[in-house]
């Protein structure tokens, strides 16, 4: 019987990957090694070439340093900047996570580990400061989801110690992106493998797919650092359903469509470690809010993405046979510049000839000439935050029936206004342009 089920997986992610081939094209697959990759210019594709400096310029006013956007895996551009280039290393912060939630996959696949397990299997007993019965709440899928209970307003939140390592509520009933949690992961695939981390990656991505780079150590942090060409590689992967020219490197269906899909009810766009397009609302690390609408306004509702701090983004569209990936320095800290994420997705819509979306005044307020917005709450007291895009309460005022929110003097970005009332409240987003 498991026999059956695993092949019955595995005629699935086939049939999967066989339908998008023939709905976007044959997917092109780069050499293991040497420097040759296949390109498909914009004209070929019948884009508006004219509105390619404009996303070029953008991207360089905003300090990137690569950029490159695949089309069913052929290079449409490809753009370094500054002293960068081709084989220049830079670090995925953030974005390395997807690599992570990949390697625990191929690990349950291998019969190595099940995210069902309790971390403590892996992590030994004490690896938090919770009691042994609230620890012995946390599973593998619970440090996969973000939604291990740990409180991630701990004075370090990367801190892997015990002692940083705090209650705040049941495993599995409240979702915050906590860093620490995360990286302990890597001890659980070593604990559960008895590989390295980067043995790990050497035989299950770097071998298969001719990516380059490695993990090294950061303070508490696992940062994976390659070339731009190598975070496009396993864009390749991803939309190919882990199928890298034939070999189908991920065999767990059930596993990788999880990865890629909203993992628990708390952040519908969260997957594995993966962020998530085309949901009815969002959380944003170091908040507990959730926001209206979708991450990516501008990007197809299909696109999953790894994002990381300073604008490390690999955006994968199955449907459109797309990945883009970016690296390089942004203007913002935040943890998930997910906005610059966006702007990158409307310029390269024009580029695509692809209308640019509109959301609606529901859940956005464009404040491009406005100084203010008003807020009302007839016959009621209310009490108003606003939060910028890293999560830090900025704003908190109390009103009675309506309010004029002042900003002029906030720096151009997205905002998260909340406004509570007894048992109701509502949550708006704002853009000061």
């Amino acid at each position: 019987m498991k026999y059956l089920q695993t092949n019955m997986k595995y005629t699935l992610l086939l049939l999967l990957i066989v339908a998008n081939v023939f709905a976007k094209g044959q997917i092109y697959f780069p050499p293991n090694t040497g420097n040759t990759w296949a390109t498909i210019t914009p004209a070929e594709l019948g884009w508006c070439e004219d509105q390619i400096p404009e996303l070029l310029t953008f991207l360089e006013s905003n300090n990137t340093k690569a950029f490159i956007v695949l089309k069913n895996g052929k290079i449409v551009i490809e753009n370094y900047f500054g002293t960068f280039t081709q084989d220049s290393l830079w670090y995925w912060a953030s974005a390395g996570k997807t690599l992570t939630s990949y390697l625990v996959g191929i690990a349950q696949q291998n019969g190595q580990i099940s995210i069902n397990d309790l971390s403590s299997s892996y992590l030994g007993s004490g690896w938090t400061s919770c009691t042994a019965a609230q620890e012995n709440n946390i599973t593998v899928r619970n440090q996969l989801t973000m939604t291990s209970g740990l409180d991630d307003g701990v004075a370090d939140p990367y801190c892997t110690d015990p002692n940083c390592l705090v209650y705040s509520a049941d495993a599995g009933t409240r979702w915050a992106y906590h860093n620490g949690p995360y990286t302990l992961l890597d001890g659980v695939l070593e604990g559960a493998t008895g590989q390295t981390l980067n043995g790990l990656v050497f035989s299950a991505l770097k071998q298969p797919t001719g990516m380059d780079g490695f993990f090294f150590q950061s303070g508490y942090n696992n940062v994976y650092l390659s070339t731009a060409r190598s975070m496009a590689r396993f864009g390749i992967l991803m939309q190919n359903g882990g199928n890298w020219n034939g070999n189908q490197l991920m065999t767990d269906a059930n596993y990788f469509q999880e990865m890629i899909t909203p993992s628990q009810n708390l952040n519908n766009s969260y997957g594995y470690l993966w962020w998530l397009n085309g949901q009815s609302s969002y959380m944003i690390p170091q908040a507990q809010i959730v926001i209206p609408g979708m991450m990516f306004p501008n990007a197809p509702s299909d696109v999953y993405a790894a994002i990381g701090r300073d604008g490390q983004f690999l955006n994968v569209s199955p449907s459109e046979g797309l990945v883009f990936i970016r690296m390089g320095n942004a203007p913002d800290n935040s943890l998930v510049p997910f906005l610059l994420n966006d702007q990158i997705w409307e310029k390269l819509n024009y580029v695509m000839c692809t209308p640019v979306a509109e959301e609606s005044d529901e859940n956005f307020w464009l404040n491009q000439t406005a100084t203010s917005v008003r807020i009302n709450w007839p016959g009621k007291a209310f009490v108003c935050e606003v939060y910028d895009s890293r999560g830090n309460k900025i704003m908190s005022l109390e009103a009675r029936t309506s309010e004029e929110i002042s900003t002029n003097h906030l720096a151009s970005g997205l905002y998260v206004i909340r406004c509570s009332s007894g048992d109701s409240a509502e949550v708006k987003k704002v853009i000061v342009r």
